[in-house]
């Protein structure tokens, strides 16, 4: 039985889709720009066809790629993480999880307020999150209110010096927001507990003890559907967190992205038949995307193309790699947000046609509909597969 494999790099777009008016992205261009401004070379991605699905600078098209290619249409209502990963799961959302550009109401503090006995909050804005920590830090130190903030994301997050509330209690104070606040009109894709530690000018986030508390995902999806036919399904990175923990036999936390691939290179190597592994390799996104860092995320890419010989080789004969992104995230445009932008799609397979124009998909789902394909599960889910066009 073969094994399948879906890595997301986070935050790659393509190019504005044709609705990205509607957000305000319609110059919205992540690897077009990227490519232009810093030039980066990206020889392995290259090879299998990255420069095949569109015109860029610096990512040339090949004569015979080593994958077939083409891009993504989201059909899903908005540009988040959590759309973008439940859509590749055949879940299509009609309305976009909340943003709050201007921080969250007073209804919503105030219930926070109240249900955790705290002192009131402090920023309530949209904030880089080592940001945040450095700037309300040393006032969080002295008054012992929690600081709450958001990001482009659909996302509370609650941060607290260790020394100040412990991160146990602060999982309690998120899980308390997760079911009693964050609901309704307000319920964001995820709540997250932020602990940090340090100094005042040297404060530092736990990762390791950061804890996020998800909107539980419609069933059936392909996570779901994948269990109940006996097939093992694996998270690496964040991907667990979209999905609240539900769906997956294990799961694989990751600090950045070389561990993330460290961690697929690994799964690889096990051998474990009739599988799914679901890899989200952030650091595009939040480093660098959020921070329009250009240079850096053209450094991220290159970190990511290195490893793609080692992962190619380590496919057997029925084995399937799928690479895309979630959404966009111009560093060159004039905001920290996601974009709404076609996402890249590089399928390979040993076994089938290489260098197949997948032209333009309709949907994320039609991963969901390929994956349940290649396990040779009936699919109820929408999507299309693309295997018979390989074939």
């Amino acid at each position: 039985m073969p094994r399948t494999f879906l890595l997301i790099i986070d935050g790659l777009g393509v190019g504005a889709q044709e609705d990205a008016d509607l957000y305000g992205d319609e110059k919205a261009d992540t690897l077009g720009n990227v490519s232009r401004i810093t030039g980066v070379q990206l020889p392995n991605l290259e090879k299998l066809g990255l420069g095949n699905i569109r015109d860029f600078h610096s990512i040339k098209p090949v004569e015979n790629p080593l994958a077939s290619f083409g891009k993504m249409r989201e059909k899903s209502a908005g540009k988040d993480s959590t759309t973008g990963h439940w859509e590749f799961a055949g879940i299509a959302m009609d309305t976009p999880f909340p943003t709050y550009p201007n921080g969250f109401p007073d209804e919503v503090l105030q219930a926070f307020v109240i249900g955790t006995g705290v002192d009131g909050v402090l920023c309530n804005l949209p904030y880089s999150g080592t940001k945040v920590i450095a700037d309300y830090g040393i006032e969080h130190l002295k008054t012992g209110k929690p600081i709450v903030y958001t990001s482009a994301d659909s996302v509370f997050q609650v941060a607290c010096h260790e020394e100040v509330t412990s991160p146990e209690k602060l999982n309690e104070w998120c899980e308390f927001a997760r079911t009693q606040v964050m609901k309704g009109e307000h319920a964001v894709g995820r709540v997250i507990a932020r602990p940090f530690t340090g100094t005042p000018g040297n404060f530092i986030r736990i990762t390791e003890k950061r804890q996020d508390f998800s909107l539980t995902p419609p069933v059936p999806n392909l996570l779901t559907i994948l269990q109940e036919s006996g097939v093992k399904t694996y998270s690496v990175g964040k991907v667990i967190d979209l999905f609240a923990g539900i769906g997956f036999h294990q799961y694989r936390k990751t600090k950045n992205n070389a561990e993330g691939i460290s961690q697929l290179l690994s799964l690889m190597s096990a051998q474990i038949n009739n599988s799914f592994t679901f890899i989200n390799l952030i650091d595009t996104d939040q480093i660098y995307g959020h921070r329009q860092d250009t240079e850096g995320y053209a450094a991220c890419l290159s970190e990511i193309d290195r490893p793609i010989p080692a992962i190619a080789g380590k496919l057997n004969e029925n084995d399937i790699l799928i690479i895309s992104g979630d959404h966009g995230n111009d560093p060159a445009d004039n905001s920290t947000d996601h974009t709404r932008e076609f996402v890249p799609l590089l399928v390979l397979k040993k076994s089938l046609k290489r260098g197949v124009n997948l032209g333009i998909r309709e949907t994320f789902a039609d991963v969901a509909a390929t994956i349940l394909d290649a396990h040779e599960v009936n699919n109820q889910l929408s999507g299309r597969s693309f295997l018979h066009e390989l074939k």
